[in-house]
């Protein structure tokens, strides 16, 4: 496998093509100084097919795009299917039957576009898979993401140290774990990732999960409802973790952590919380960290992401060839697809002002300190 670092002159290529675009002919005459009052040429729709607006870095991350795809003189088509499959399938078919040149789609369910894919590869459109890889079709040209598996690492890394186990303690400690939603493949990376850490601890018997809930397909998390993982962490607490303090809950998401967090203060646990991970860096849970409620978020800059799928595409439609980094991990079940991994970044008290506000994600106000 390859593995290169993002560059960080990756952000301003695109910057470079819009200054040799519109400034590169100034000096021409009038018709240049024409298109630099126009703008850049019309290259043509690109569909932008997102998942939901119930969690804000799906917002944030159709905005990004819209915005940058925009410069370049592509015509987005931005469309949420607020986690109806049927509804993402009718619109992606719809950018299909309209001619855009490209579609980017970060799927609600990984297994069930295969259909709708094939038939922009009909129409040869290509497809960019987006934070979330699209199985059992080999109707992918490429796929932006993260590195996936050091989310998980991340998130139980930050537990094992928190707990003390990193540097020797002994325990035991309970811990519960949850998953994210079946139907997504970044899931099973996340969870893969985290236990790669976890199971030398669950082996020695320093952690131990009071419900035996272990196994992936017990502790998933239908489509990352934050009121899902609420209800089976109230069924726990009710029930194996009754008379049990929880050291540690692995969430593999903000939203997800929240609905752990509601049901252990509504149990009267609040007054003592255990460590919770989570992962996007949304802002009420930015809040709760520094309320010391939740205990950490991985951070992923889905401006960098969406920069990274605009310059993919922009590569693709003007005749080049991305940049990718990893040619081995992301095997969608009929083929390897190529792909550009960002590093995610684990955030807690300790650094969230650095990270996010110094970083420019969020301002101070924003997270009201």
């Amino acid at each position: 496998m390859t593995r290169k670092r993002p560059g960080r002159h990756r952000l301003p290529a695109i910057a470079v093509l819009l200054a040799v675009a519109l400034l590169g002919g100034a000096a021409c005459g009038g018709d240049a100084q024409e298109a630099l009052v126009a703008g850049p040429p019309d290259r043509g729709a690109v569909g932008l097919a997102m998942p939901t607006k119930t969690s804000e870095r799906w917002v944030a991350d159709g905005e990004n795009m819209r915005k940058q795809f925009e410069l370049l003189g592509y015509r987005p088509e931005l469309a949420y299917a607020d986690n109806d499959i049927a509804a993402q399938v009718a619109q992606i078919e719809a950018m299909i039957k309209n001619g855009d040149k490209a579609v980017i789609i970060a799927a609600i369910d990984g297994t069930a576009l295969k259909e709708v894919l094939a038939k922009a590869t009909a129409a040869h459109i290509p497809v960019f898979a987006y934070d979330r890889l699209i199985r059992d079709s080999p109707d992918i040209a490429y796929y932006a993401t993260f590195d996936n598996f050091k989310v998980g690492v991340q998130q139980a890394s930050y537990i094992a140290e928190a707990l003390g186990l990193a540097r020797g303690a002994r325990g035991p400690f309970t811990i519960e774990l949850f998953a994210g939603s079946a139907d997504d493949n970044n899931a099973t990376f996340f969870f893969n990732g985290a236990m790669s850490v976890l199971k030398p601890y669950l082996a020695s018997g320093a952690l131990v999960v009071r419900s035996g809930e272990t196994a992936f397909t017990q502790v998933t998390t239908q489509r990352w409802d934050g009121d899902i993982a609420k209800q089976r962490m109230q069924r726990l607490l009710a029930g194996p973790l009754a008379a049990v303090h929880v050291d540690a809950v692995l969430s593999p998401y903000d939203g997800i952590s929240r609905g752990i967090i509601d049901a252990l203060k509504a149990a009267g646990r609040g007054g003592r919380l255990p460590v919770v991970t989570g992962q996007d860096a949304e802002l009420e849970s930015v809040k709760l960290i520094m309320a010391g409620q939740q205990s950490q978020t991985v951070y992923k800059d889905t401006r960098e992401l969406a920069k990274v799928a605009v310059q993919m595409t922009n590569a693709v439609l003007t005749g080049g060839s991305p940049e990718v980094n990893d040619t081995s991990q992301y095997d969608n079940g009929v083929k390897v697809v190529p792909t550009f991994l960002l590093q995610p970044v684990s955030v807690d008290r300790s650094n969230y002002r650095r990270v996010l506000v110094d970083g420019g994600y969020y301002t101070a106000s924003q997270i009201g300190g």
